[in-house]
């Protein structure tokens, strides 16, 4: 994506794809210290090892958080415009695989959507996708942010 300013900057099947991220063990310990959330499948081995996915994952949160900020690695206004005013919501969130300690994600997204909501400003819409080095996809939402429109 080149620079952006405004939300007719943005073309529908536009994508991008941002540089990768290893998910650590101190990524849990910093998310469970911060949300409170200790749950034995991210923080206990012996648990998790007789669990399903056989050792810890990450937090489902912790993937989408960690997930959705890879596209600020791109660049400043490579993904959020100059006019951007407020993040405007997330639907459809979904997470369809395990991120475990050592994988590396990176996220694709395609916008899927841009409409005015007045003379001023807009609304953009991109499906995310949070996929491992494998090519699974991990974690899938739709996000709207609110931006300014391209003055008449």
């Amino acid at each position: 994506m080149q620079e952006k300013t405004y939300m007719e900057d943005y073309s529908i099947g536009e994508r991008l794809v941002t540089p990768g991220r290893t998910m650590t063990e101190t990524d849990l310990v910093l998310f469970s210290a911060l949300t409170g959330d200790w749950h034995p499948l991210h923080t206990n081995v012996e648990y998790a090892s007789r669990t399903p996915f056989g050792e810890r994952i990450a937090h489902g949160m912790l993937v989408l958080v960690i997930g959705s900020a890879l596209a600020f690695r791109l660049g400043q206004y490579a993904f959020l415009p100059k006019s951007f005013i407020a993040f405007y919501g997330m639907d459809s969130v979904r997470f369809t695989a395990p991120v475990k300690i050592g994988d590396t994600i990176h996220l694709e997204v395609e916008v899927v959507e841009v409409k005015g909501k007045d003379d001023k400003r807009g609304l953009v819409t991109v499906r995310n996708t949070v996929k491992n080095q494998r090519g699974e996809d991990c974690c899938v939402f739709v996000a709207k942010f609110l931006c300014g429109r391209k003055p008449s």
